[in-house]
């Protein structure tokens, strides 16, 4: 029994930290698509247009010999799709046209301490002084790494930081809102509709907003956006899922912060991204704030 309950952790930790850097090369492959001349608009469809097979499977599967959907139910993933899934995915795709993979990574990394104050915002919930201190360190690593780009690019920085942070609280709402309806789905259900969804979105605004013309681009970009799909979107999803049901939501979190550690690796080795003690510095900080406040406080 012991040696069992040591592999399935073993295993757990392992799928949670190949789920976090896998998620972490999605800036990797949006910065290395974008060297290719496609935006914001195309390059979302097309990752959404290859994932979108994937997710419907996923939502099939989840939801075999359990009731049909409720009706106000599918108005929730509706809604929960959009602004999850389709807004976070846009606002951060288009972001990283102007900020570095390592920024961005470290920006959405603040997602815990949204959740926090989106709780305190909507629902009342007090924010404790452990949480206060944390949400402070982390955002000071944000600021050191961002205001070293913003010295260098200026207006370009700005407005690519304030559109992932932008992502981030869309995601963060999810979050807030997805409680409920995440224990009548299951969490792998409601991800598969709501990304299915955002899919919907995703391609439905590339249709209106460009030619068809637009869809063709260089052949790269197809391959980095089908391997972003898969590798770093339904793939990571699936893994995170399975870590949770083995080690548990908190330390697959604490996990997941090799998360940034690894866009910061891939983005030195890969997109020639600085390496530098601003960057370096930064990362401590908002690593050490989110594990101050995910963690649990000794009782």
């Amino acid at each position: 029994m012991p040696s069992f309950k040591s592999s399935n952790m073993t295993a757990g930790l392992l799928m949670a930290m190949a789920g976090s850097i896998a998620f972490s090369g999605k800036a990797i492959i949006v910065k290395l698509a974008y060297r290719h001349g496609v935006d914001a608009v195309t390059l979302v469809m097309y990752r959404m247009l290859f994932a979108l097979p994937l997710f419907l499977l996923m939502a099939w599967w989840a939801g075999r010999g359990k009731p049909r959907i409720a009706g106000r139910d599918w108005l929730g993933i509706l809604g929960l799709g959009f602004s999850g899934y389709y807004l976070a995915s846009f606002l951060d795709f288009w972001g990283l046209e102007y900020i570095s993979a390592s920024l961005e990574r470290l920006i959405l990394y603040l997602n815990p301490t949204l959740v926090l104050v989106l709780g305190w915002l909507l629902y009342g919930r007090k924010i404790s002084y452990r949480q206060g201190v944390g949400m402070l360190i982390s955002y000071a690593g944000v600021m050191l790494v961002f205001g070293h780009e913003a010295a260098l690019d200026g207006k370009n920085a700005v407005l690519g930081a304030a559109l992932v942070l932008g992502s981030a609280i869309s995601y963060a709402l999810y979050l807030s809102y997805s409680g409920q309806m995440v224990q009548r789905l299951g969490s792998l259900r409601l991800a598969g509709w709501a990304t299915s969804v955002a899919c919907v979105f995703c391609i439905g605004q590339f249709v209106l907003l460009r030619p068809l013309g637009a869809a063709q681009v260089a052949e790269p970009v197809l391959w980095l956006s089908l391997l972003n799909a898969t590798a770093c979107t339904a793939v990571p999803v699936v893994l995170v899922m399975m870590a949770i049901e083995r080690i548990g939501s908190g330390l697959t979190a604490q996990t997941g912060m090799i998360g940034p550690m690894s866009t910061l690796l891939m983005g030195v080795l890969i997109l020639d991204e600085p390496f530098n003690m601003w960057i370096v510095g930064g990362t401590v900080l908002v690593l050490s704030g989110v594990f101050w406040v995910t963690r649990s406080p000794k009782v």
